[in-house]
């Protein structure tokens, strides 16, 4: 009978605690629109990802001209002459490959980019939200931009201008 009464009490003793504890949700994609130094760090990376864009597609038409080139030719070229030519297309290719994986690949110069100049500013308002939680003694915050399954959230729970002002922005 003891056990049977500990357990009742330690169940409404846990759903008291779950009612109890409060939550709130960020739109983070709006706070880091609002946010100037996201803005032209974002701008930055764009500018950049499109100029290697553009010399990775230019390298590559390289390579087709090559290939075309050798296509059309390749009749009147001797075994040694389409062997060679055969290799600079395929050493061709690979540089291309290489500077492409150096650019965009999981360690390449744009995701270093991206660390240097984005990951500050995010450290930021995750610091701001960490503090705003403690402050207000919340439970959870939920993102409500990143596609968490929030089905409904009531606006007055939104605390994006809250983080903005901790973060010394006013909107």
């Amino acid at each position: 009978m003891k056990k049977l009464s500990l357990i009742i009490g330690m169940v409404l003793l846990t759903s008291a605690m779950a009612v109890a504890q409060k939550y709130a949700f960020v739109d983070s994609e709006y706070i880091r629109k609002n946010i100037p130094a996201f803005t032209t760090a974002q701008e930055q990376l764009d500018k950049l990802s499109k100029q290697w864009e553009k010399e990775v597609a230019d390298g590559y038409a390289v390579v087709e001209q090559m290939y075309k080139s050798y296509q059309n030719e390749s009749p009147l070229l001797s075994q040694d002459m389409k062997t060679k030519r055969e290799e600079d297309i395929i050493n061709k290719e690979k540089e291309m490959k290489d500077l492409q994986n150096k650019y965009f690949g999981v360690e390449g110069e744009l995701f270093k980019k991206r660390q240097e100049l984005v990951k500050p500013v995010q450290d930021e308002i995750l610091k701001a939200i960490k503090d705003i939680a403690v402050e207000g003694s919340y439970a959870v915050i939920f993102d409500s931009s990143t596609g968490g399954n929030i089905l409904f959230a009531n606006p007055k729970f939104d605390i994006s201008d809250q983080v903005l002002e901790k973060l010394g922005y006013k909107n």
